[in-house]
């Protein structure tokens, strides 16, 4: 008895489901069009990156909440107001501190 074995060309590509947004898929799509890369090639870049450094690094833009927001509000009025205190030296600043 022969037995014939067929070699199958192995490839180095493999695809990932992942499940998302579809808003945020539909944004981060259209910002890699907008600097001309697929959202394929950011992803594979991401991943490169975390096997290379292992690490990851996320970031996001604060916004203060809306008691943050008013406590900004208060302080800058009360400043233009000219209700605090403004320190011309390093000493100046220390002794209000202290007071």
């Amino acid at each position: 008895m022969t037995t014939t074995t067929t070699k199958i060309a192995s490839n180095t590509k493999t695809m990932i489901s992942i499940k998302m947004d579809k808003s945020l898929k539909k944004a981060a799509q259209e910002t890699a069009d907008e600097i001309g890369i697929s959202l394929s090639t950011l992803i594979n870049s991401f991943l490169k990156k975390f096997v290379r450094d292992k690490e990851v690094t996320l970031s996001a833009v604060e916004k203060p909440n809306a008691y943050l927001r008013a406590a900004i509000e208060e302080g800058n009025r009360e400043f233009e107001e000219g209700k605090l205190p403004v320190a011309h030296s390093v000493d100046e600043l220390m002794k209000e501190l202290r007071s």
